[in-house]
């Protein structure tokens, strides 16, 4: 450590020597911060000290003065302000440690502890809840759209651009009261803003976070979680999306946050934009090389915007055709909330959802008016939970066209992505099914599912899932589904079978 280097960027020079760093800025103007007199570059290195004291008080030494000797004997003059700050070793700085391989599992969550408890003593008020509201997240979001889409030469075509911007807008139109409970929660700090590979650094001793953004307040107040998702990003596009997993796995058991994984999956795709954006930018001024950067940012967040899109499934079909089965399979693969139809039915009738309630069709528990209580019940738990940014499965029968149209205007109206799969076997199968199931909250008999095949409305929308083969076999076709949803002009019949044969029995199976 004991070498001398230099480092420069357009707005400030380091100086390593020994065990020290001498940090100058430049003085500079641009249209985000002003160094251009003395008193506001010392103004700007207390600032930064100040600030970065949070994280590693021993990193950040303070201020020293340079002097300039005066010919004519008079006291000299201050010339210039230094950051002076402990030299951190280059070999354990975070994104090093990465492309050595070295096991850092245990430094990571030392880290993640270390932000957690930084978020839970960082400063919050009106100021900082103000840059957490939906409003202001999309206004960031389009801010940084027409930005990038202004970059004369930019590497991402406008479909890619387009794509983000469609994911991006709909989640956040769709998601106020889960921006909400994020200030009620106390979610919105003044944080480290920047958070990148580069400035950390794992010592024998914890953890050192250095470099926060200093130089505007409004771009450190943000979501707790939008914070870590940034070093989350970083160490994704550095080629480990398992540690980056990991880190965010353990700052969310430190921190007690109770986020969606969507909200993670948003909060990474924003990070990525942005940095997609100033690599459009330095690609502009001339650096080749960051064409690639910029594609491969744009990629990250395509990736977690479509992850993180909030879904509603319509898992349909009669009795024995594997609905349960597959909402259940799907909700395990996507960390989506299931709500049951044949459990709520008896939850608001005050029967336990395993107790037999058995009746002729339409009769008992299964009249009009119960049903219709059943599907309002399903769709306004599914409402509360989609503006949340909860994904939702709604395993019932599905078979009212009308009550089909009310999800319809649910998933528009909390922006969500709407998903129809019908499931099919054949009668035999279903038969044999509904004999050998075990007791529990559906009261289904093969008669029963025959008369409500000759009642049921035709499923014009539906991707058909033929459920007669392995359960696996049916997942990997419903999973295709559930993943394509994101696409504009998603086609049901680009991912499924069209609809054929008179029988909602009829599937040919897999």
């Amino acid at each position: 450590m004991s070498g001398a280097e230099l480092r420069e960027t357009h707005v400030g020079i380091v100086v390593l020597i020994g065990d020290r760093a001498y940090k100058m800025k430049k003085p500079v103007r641009t249209g985000f911060l002003d160094f251009s007199t003395l008193e506001l570059r010392r103004e700007a290195l207390r600032r930064e000290l100040e600030l970065n004291r949070r994280l590693s008080p021993d990193v950040y030494l303070g201020i020293s003065d340079v002097s300039a000797a005066r010919p004519d004997g008079e006291p000299a003059e201050v010339a210039e302000h230094l950051l002076v700050m402990r030299r951190m070793p280059a070999d354990r700085r975070l994104a090093t440690l990465l492309a050595t391989g070295e096991d850092i599992s245990g430094p990571l969550r030392d880290l993640a502890r270390l932000v957690a408890r930084f978020h839970a003593g960082a400063e919050r008020g009106p100021a900082v809840n103000a840059q957490g509201t939906r409003e202001a997240l999309r206004n960031r979001w389009q801010d940084n759209v027409v930005e990038t889409r202004a970059i004369l030469g930019a590497p991402l075509d406008d479909a890619a651009i387009e794509h983000i911007e469609r994911l991006a807008m709909r989640f956040v139109d769709g998601r106020g009261p889960l921006f909400d409970r994020r200030i009620a929660d106390d979610r919105i700090v003044d944080g480290h803003g920047d958070l990148i590979a580069d400035d950390v650094f794992l010592l024998d001793d914890g953890p050192r976070v250095l470099d926060c953004l200093e130089f505007d307040d409004r771009l450190r107040y943000l979501d707790a979680l939008d914070d870590v998702a940034f070093l989350a990003m970083d160490l994704e596009r550095l080629g480990a999306p398992h540690r980056a997993a990991e880190f965010l796995d353990a700052y969310v058991a430190f921190s007690g946050d109770p986020a969606p994984s969507a909200l993670r999956h948003h909060y990474t795709a924003y990070r990525a934009f942005v940095r997609a954006k100033v690599a459009c930018l330095r690609h502009a001024q001339g650096d080749a090389a960051a064409a690639a950067a910029a594609v491969e940012y744009a990629e990250v967040a395509r990736r977690h915007l479509e992850r993180g899109a909030v879904r509603l499934a319509l898992v349909g079909g009669l009795p024995g055709t594997g609905k349960t089965t597959v909402a259940g399979g799907l909700a395990d693969r996507f960390g989506a909330v299931v709500l049951s139809s044949d459990r709520i039915r008896k939850e608001l009738a005050g029967i336990d959802p395993t107790a037999r309630a058995g009746a002729a069709y339409r009769e008992g528990l299964y009249r009009a008016e119960h049903t219709e209580a059943l599907y309002r019940e399903l769709l306004d738990r599914a409402g509360e939970l989609l503006a949340r940014g909860e994904s939702v499965i709604l395993d019932a029968s599905w078979t009212s066209a009308l009550h089909r149209q009310e999800a319809e205007k649910l998933a528009k109206d909390t922006h969500s992505e709407l998903i129809q799969l019908e499931c099919r076997t054949s009668t035999e199968v279903a038969a044999q099914r509904l004999r050998s199931r075990p007791v529990g909250s559906s009261d289904a008999t093969a008669q029963i599912a025959a008369q409500m095949a000759v009642a049921a409305d035709e499923w014009p929308d539906a991707v058909i899932l033929s459920t007669s083969g392995t359960v696996e076999e049916s997942l990997r076709h419903a999973t295709s589904v559930w993943q394509a949803a994101t696409h504009e002009g998603f086609d049901r019949q680009a991912t499924g079978e069209r609809r054929g044969g008179a029988s909602l029995h009829s599937g040919n199976g897999t």
